[in-house]
């Protein structure tokens, strides 16, 4: 590896996975949001408080709600897969 390339690397800022909105999709790779990545770095931020993650992101998913179904109203996005994918995810796994 080249010294030109490891002081890109240094340089570079790590973008960080938000949502873009209204889409709910990352800004970064373009995966429904909360992709991959984000659900790393939640599960990171909100380690020690697991009952603060869950309320955030029940908060995010009634914003996404609002503003997918806002988009398409009149075939809006399926309930039960928004909870999945804000909510099923973040559960302790003795509980799924």
């Amino acid at each position: 590896m080249s010294r030109t390339s490891l002081d890109y690397r240094a340089t570079t800022p790590c973008r960080p996975h938000l949502p873009l909105r209204p889409l709910w999709l990352c800004r970064v790779c373009a995966a429904p949001w909360p992709c991959p990545v984000a659900r790393l770095t939640l599960r990171h931020e909100y380690a020690h408080d697991r009952v603060a993650l869950s309320i955030y992101l029940c908060a995010v998913l009634h914003e996404a709600a609002a503003d997918l179904y806002r988009l398409n109203p009149h075939d809006g996005p399926d309930p039960a897969a928004l909870f999945t994918r804000f909510l099923g995810w973040a559960r302790p796994r003795h509980l799924r």
